[in-house]
């Protein structure tokens, strides 16, 4: 009886991971396939007639499959659906019988081929049925109609700030009444200037989908993120939340390009630790830290979203210096010029996106990405959204959606003392994931107190605040106290604490 007792002891408990992940691909299941039967009414029949999907089951098996099944109704998503739940089961079983370092690796390939069958293969499957049905379907307008839209603007020399989108497929997308994107651009060049050589590859070879940029910049991103976790349970945890974060996930399906910006954040803040740890190991960090702001720079140059997370980042490239902790404000005011320096880069190629376009057509470039979203001019952005706004609209303080009234007013009043309160803890604890924390909360705040809170937006946040609950949080510093921050040559000739 003692040596069961014994035994029974020495099982290793499950890993908490299994359960964060049953959790995560349950919701992303659910969340899809609800948004399939919502937007997608002919999923099934066009299914059945594509070439390629339609050729996947004998005919015997879409016969016995019928018209009508569960979420999200068609054949090909069922069967993913149930590929993804295999692999799940497949995951926790690994997790009990394996033991280390055969656990992690056969976890990480189950978790790899979950994300396969959940979003990449689904975001492949609207690919494909949008080339079939035309490009106005089965996709997002703003992430991938427009987009397209406007690198071919680019491509043609005309500035897709001054153009309309009138002539475009966009046209046939959305609520006839909510189209005033049709005259806007909301997003900075980052995003098309990045995306234009994809997109003349795929006029080589005739075909083209914006998602195929946002798939590669979302695996990457998820790949580096992992490695800001310090352990295996930790990486899969933080990959897993990343890759299966139901809102971004569905993003991804279907086209939003949160992922695209977060995707340039998650490169900054990998290269800034690969930095912060060759120079705590004394090596030479710099080169590392140039990448990790041009990466932060190209973020800022893709959406307005990471100008929120600069605060933030710029304290993280002083890490290790004692004074913003002890000397408040004062060291606050006195490491400005070292973060200015080391944010150069940054500035640098921020400058280099926008400027083309701000002396070709500033006002232009300003009226499509501040006042539309702000609900300027005769087709500004309407209030929208699952925020504070929806106050606004049901006490009757507005006459309609597009009409205005001073968010900025309370936005001021909410994330302005907030973003100090949040610097000041930054100070105290200057790491990755305070920042990421802050961060998250910061823009969760200033947007839920805005004109508009995109369901988009929460997974954004979410992703932010996966990477401050999951991340390692080391303090790669030299604990250097006396004047700035030492430089490369000087760690070289110090002993690091």
């Amino acid at each position: 009886m003692t040596g069961q007792t014994s035994a029974a002891s020495t099982l290793r408990r499950p890993g908490w991971d299994v359960f964060l992940l049953a959790v995560l691909l349950f919701a992303v299941l659910q969340v899809v396939g609800l948004a399939e039967q919502a937007a997608l009414p002919n999923r099934l029949q066009d299914v059945l007639r594509h070439p390629v999907l339609g050729a996947l089951l004998p005919p015997a098996g879409y016969a016995a499959m019928g018209d009508v099944g569960p979420r999200p109704g068609e054949p090909i998503g069922l069967l993913l659906n149930a590929l993804a739940l295999g692999g799940l089961i497949a995951y926790a079983l690994l997790d009990l019988a394996l033991r280390e370092p055969h656990r992690t690796r056969w976890k990480a390939a189950m978790l790899a081929f979950i994300v396969m069958m959940a979003v990449v293969a689904p975001t492949g499957k609207l690919i494909l049925l949008r080339a079939a049905n035309g490009p106005a379907s089965y996709t997002h307008d703003g992430g991938v109609i427009q987009t397209e839209a406007t690198i071919r603007f680019l491509l043609e020399g005309k500035n897709p700030y001054v153009e309309d989108y009138v002539a475009t497929p966009m046209a046939e997308w959305g609520f006839s009444q909510y189209r005033t994107a049709l005259y806007h651009y909301p997003y900075l060049p980052w995003t098309f200037v990045f995306s234009a050589p994809f997109f003349m590859v795929g006029q080589v070879i005739g075909f083209y989908d914006q998602r195929v940029v946002y798939l590669l910049l979302y695996v990457l991103a998820i790949v580096f993120a992992a490695r800001l976790a310090t352990g295996a349970t930790a990486r899969l945890a933080l990959a897993a939340t990343l890759a299966l974060n139901p809102i971004m996930a569905l993003d991804v399906i279907f086209g939003q390009n949160d992922v695209f910006v977060l995707a340039w954040i998650i490169f900054a803040l990998a290269a800034w630790q690969v930095s912060r740890q060759r120079t705590c190991s004394g090596q030479n960090g710099r080169w590392w830290s140039v990448i990790s702001t041009l990466c932060f720079g190209l973020a800022c140059a893709a959406k307005p979203t990471a100008w929120f997370f600069a605060p933030f980042y710029g304290l993280l490239l002083v890490q290790g210096d004692a004074r913003l902790a002890h000397a408040g404000w004062r060291g606050l005011w006195q490491v400005a010029p070292e973060i200015l320096k080391r944010a150069l880069p940054a500035i640098g190629v921020f400058v280099l996106l926008l400027l083309p376009y701000m002396l070709w057509d500033g006002y232009a470039l300003y009226d499509d990405v501040w006042r539309w979203s702000s609900g300027q001019g005769p087709t500004g952005y309407q209030i929208w959204g699952w925020g504070a706004s929806n106050f606004v609209l049901g006490l009757g303080l507005v006459t309609d959606r597009f009409a205005q009234w001073p968010f900025w007013v309370v936005q001021l009043l909410t994330a302005g003392p907030m973003l100090i309160w949040f610097v000041i803890r930054q100070m105290q604890q200057n790491r990755l994931t305070t920042a990421a924390w802050h961060y998250a909360l910061f823009l969760l705040v200033f947007f839920y107190a805005s004109r508009f809170l995109n369901e988009n937006y929460l997974g954004y946040i979410l992703a932010f605040l996966a990477l401050g609950a999951l991340a390692g949080d080391e303090d790669w510093s030299p604990k250097y106290t006396g004047e700035g921050l030492p430089s490369p040559a000087d760690v070289d000739a110090h002993t690091v604490s």
